[in-house]
């Protein structure tokens, strides 16, 4: 069978064999594919990858070997994903192109947040065999994605944002105008695949006729092994692996350190991705956002200056060493479907704390394999990170369940015959 996979970002597979730089997002896809590559002669597999390129490196047609010395079908398309609210049409002449050219059973496409899952649906004009994976559901993000921001904050813009008309209420347009896209592709398919009850629910609302597969995620390699240990931690550290913008909920955070440090004054808050708080340079202060702008006043208004500390953008195993450095992973978000980072957190055991929002209670249960709490609600998350911080046999009982949870949910052998069997049925 062959199947064409239409990805976000182009795969670091790929990447290093191009020589060129790539991303460490969307993990979890570079262990599945590492695997349907191992397995493509057992189950007769021909896969093909579409990803987006830049203007520099164009569309591509290669024959790439991403493992042993099997070659893969590597197709480019250009798309400017800065840019993501806008509808390039030239996207779907590319698709079929690339569908002439490969002629495949069946599509997957993972994802819905990129104006390219629409192009690819519509060139393919194939619902019965077009299956799109459900990830963070783009149109949902967008109606959470202020976060409880007072409303001047919201309005507010600075030098940059009014330069790249981006400003906050500009952001959460955007996102809106993204989930529109997402709902037509999501209306055009006979088959998703997700792995909560809110994607499946969500997904439903939009095309009730939509044939759903529970799929759960593998996660890279690296987060299957070592474990997280109290005594090897860094006392009352506190991770979290996003915060640029408002939906990640970092400001939520922020409000909650006061509390913490009242009672834990050694407490640090560590922050991995894009530094949205810049540095301090004459040139920084210029490209600071809106939400930058409100996030240095929480910290400074909190006294939070020497207690903050972001990380920049880490690797696979850089992450890894962090989770395992760390006392407690939190994830503050004002919407999520089923965060990775959560998945790889639990995977190593890492105490959790989480906002009960969307899918996450299907990924931790609370009380069992760690705690959620109201999400939006600071005082109860100053509250759990306290109770993490304070009842070690508790916290050890949260870290040996949700590891054990995150081996059952993403357990590599599990997901990918669920996956094969899924593409049996699509293409008969």
């Amino acid at each position: 069978m062959k199947v064409l996979w239409v990805c976000n970002i182009m795969l670091p597979a790929i990447a290093k064999q191009l020589g060129l730089p790539y991303s460490s997002r969307e993990g979890w896809l570079t262990a599945t594919l590492d695997r349907v590559l191992q397995e493509q002669h057992r189950h007769r597999i021909t896969l093909g990858i579409a990803f987006p390129v830049t203007e520099e490196i164009g569309n591509m047609n290669r024959e790439l070997v991403l493992a042993g010395d099997e070659t893969c079908a590597c197709y480019g398309f250009v798309e400017n994903l800065s840019t993501p609210e806008q509808y390039d049409s030239r996207i779907e002449k590319r698709m079929k192109e690339i569908i002439t050219d490969f002629e495949p059973d069946m599509i997957h496409i993972f994802g819905t947040e990129f104006p390219h899952t629409l192009a690819c649906v519509r060139a393919f004009r194939n619902p019965g065999k077009t299956l799109i994976g459900l990830q963070g559901l783009i149109s949902a993000c967008a109606a959470a994605y202020m976060a409880d921001l007072p409303g001047k904050i919201q309005r507010r813009t600075t030098f940059r944002d009014l330069v790249r008309k981006d400003g906050l209420k500009q952001q959460q347009k955007k996102f809106a105008k993204r989930g529109l896209y997402e709902k037509e592709a999501l209306r055009l398919t006979q088959h998703v695949a997700g792995r909560t009850d809110f994607d499946r629910e969500t997904a439903a609302k939009i095309n009730p006729d939509a044939r759903y597969h529970f799929l759960n995620e593998t996660m890279r390699s690296c987060f299957y092994r070592d474990r997280w240990k109290r005594n090897a931690c860094v006392p009352y550290s506190i991770f979290l692996s996003q915060g640029d913008y408002p939906l990640k909920g970092f400001h939520y955070l922020l409000q909650a350190m006061p509390t913490v440090l009242a009672q834990y004054p050694e407490a640090h808050v560590y922050v991995a991705g894009n530094n949205i708080l810049r540095g301090n340079t004459t040139q920084d202060n210029i490209k600071l956002s809106g939400y930058g702008k409100y996030l240095r006043k929480l910290i400074r208004e909190n006294q939070l200056k020497e207690k903050v500390t972001m990380l920049g953008m880490l690797d696979e195993e850089g992450m890894k060493e962090q989770f395992l450095k760390s006392h407690v992973f939190v994830c503050p978000s004002a919407m999520e479907n089923s965060p990775n980072s959560l998945g790889e957190a639990m995977l190593l055991g890492v105490p959790c704390v989480a906002a009960d929002v969307g899918g996450i209670h299907n990924i931790l249960i609370s009380g069992g394999d760690g705690i959620l709490y109201p999400a939006g609600n600071v005082d109860m998350l100053a509250e759990k990170i306290i109770e993490i911080f304070t009842k070690e046999a508790i916290t050890e009982k949260y870290s040996d369940n949700a590891r054990r949870h995150a081996r059952e949910t993403h357990d590599a052998d599990q997901n990918y015959y669920k996956l094969i069997r899924i593409y049996q049925e699509i293409i008969g």
